[in-house]
């Protein structure tokens, strides 16, 4: 394998990309878990009716989408 040297200059903006990108990422993921729980919880408690794969697939096909 080759030896590749980089400047501390560059690294440092490597660096300082890959961490803004890793903190846009954990905002986006952030309460997805939350979320999925709530959503499952108004599910089961009747608040909201939940649809079966089949009826979204209608509902995809309804509106243009292709469905596999």
């Amino acid at each position: 394998m080759g030896i590749v040297t980089i400047s501390k200059d560059k690294l440092d903006l490597v660096i300082s990309d890959v961490e803004r990108l890793v903190s846009h990422f954990e905002d986006l993921v952030e309460d997805q878990d939350q979320i999925a729980r709530d959503r499952l919880k108004e599910i089961k408690t009747g608040c909201v009716e939940g649809k079966s794969e089949s009826e979204l697939d209608e509902y995809l096909k309804k509106r243009g989408v292709k469905v596999v």
